[in-house]
């Protein structure tokens, strides 16, 4: 990435890499808040974990995000009260649970994804736990099935976004695949995350080696390098920095109508609007997209395992999972939850997105990033 800022980059994700104008983008630090009171009853309000402990702790990137009632209901069922602790984007806050491994700072890991599953287990940050309900879960999204390590919870895929306003002025057809991006017509249009450190810059690269294969990737984005392409830090810069179809990019005067988000984005837009237009102002190129599955595990040294069992039941539950469309602006993974209409309405549909099995992106990923550094940031 031409490297602007370093904030803190994985969904994610996530200072999140998700979307801005929301909790889910907020880059909110470190923080926790509580589905019902601050203190648990044997009076933890610290890490809130310990024997007979009423609080259960989830860890997770930045763009976690819940409705406060739904994880009260949470709370009413089993008896725990729900402590977040935010840890910067999906990377940053893998990276944490990494050097704290055995010595958690909670109960349960939230954001852990295909991109990243590998570095996650082979590190042993999870306590192996089978979350009820996961029979509703398809077998394509459980990323370690018959093992059960992690509990899949949403999936999104990350695209290319346009401001459509930008297009229909110069009269140009928005790009539509990868291969449109290289095209002379999009020179200096483009903005992307920087693989190393954000969660749609790592999947963005994984979709183009996806898409070209181990020998044809690196060819690519010499053509997207020769074609302008800008790299910056994280997802909040380049999308309410640099491009210039969300609405924090046009207050930032960003000059860029391309850049790598999600699909779930332009619905963002929409419901943030006041007043909400009828059309969302940015489209998705879906010949661009690569599916992210995103998921949670019961962290091994857990000092609240049996609330940490619970909450990730509860994550696979109806009600959470029809929660999370319109505060993280991710797709449910069970096969009963129902999408709100705004979501679907604004919303791209990606029938055929890039996909690469985790077992590849294990064997890969560090040398791909390596690669791609060597060649596009210097």
């Amino acid at each position: 990435m031409s490297t602007t800022s370093t904030t803190s980059t994985t969904r994610s994700t996530r200072n999140t890499e998700r979307l801005a104008a929301t909790a889910l983008a907020a880059a909110l630090g470190v923080s926790a808040l509580a589905a019902c009171g601050g203190a648990s009853d044997d009076g933890a309000s610290g890490s809130g974990s310990g024997k007979g402990s009423k609080t259960v702790t989830l860890v997770s990137h930045d763009s976690f995000n819940a409705t406060p009632a739904v994880l009260k209901e949470f709370t009413e069922q089993t008896g725990y009260t729900v402590k977040v602790l935010k840890s910067g984007d999906a990377v940053e806050a893998l990276n944490k649970e990494i050097l704290t491994k055995g010595s958690p700072q909670g109960d349960v890991f939230f954001g852990v994804d295909n991109t990243t599953l590998s570095r996650a287990l082979d590190n042993g940050l999870f306590t192996p736990y089978e979350a009820k309900g996961l029979d509703r879960v398809p077998e394509s999204v459980q990323l370690d099935k018959g093992r059960h390590r992690v509990t899949p919870v949403d999936t999104g895929d990350i695209c290319v976004n346009y401001d459509k306003k930008y297009f229909a002025d110069k009269k140009l057809a928005p790009p539509v695949t990868l291969d449109d991006l290289a095209k002379p017509a999009y020179k200096d249009l483009l903005v992307v995350e920087n693989a190393e450190r954000s969660s749609p810059g790592l999947g963005f690269l994984l979709g183009t080696a996806a898409a070209y294969g181990d020998e044809g990737w690196q060819d690519y984005w010499k053509k997207l390098k020769a074609n302008g392409v800008k790299v910056v830090d994280s997802w909040e810069l380049a999308y309410n920095q640099e491009f210039s179809g969300s609405a924090g990019g046009k207050a930032a005067k960003g000059d860029r109508p391309l850049v790598v988000s999600y699909a779930s984005s332009p619905p963002v837009e929409v419901l943030f609007a006041k007043p909400q237009p009828k059309e969302a102002p940015t489209g998705v190129a879906t010949g661009t997209c690569f599916r992210q599955t995103e998921a949670a595990g019961l962290l091994k040294g857990a000092r609240n395992e049996a609330g940490g069992k619970a909450l990730l039941d509860f994550l696979i539950s109806k009600k959470f999972q029809e929660d999370m469309p319109l505060q993280m602006f991710v797709n449910p993974v069970v096969n009963d939850a129902e999408v709100p209409a705004l979501f679907t309405e604004f919303g791209a549909v990606v029938d055929k997105p890039q996909t690469m099995a985790p077992e590849k992106i294990a064997d890969s990923r560090d040398q791909w990033i390596q690669s791609w550094s060597s060649l596009v940031l210097k």
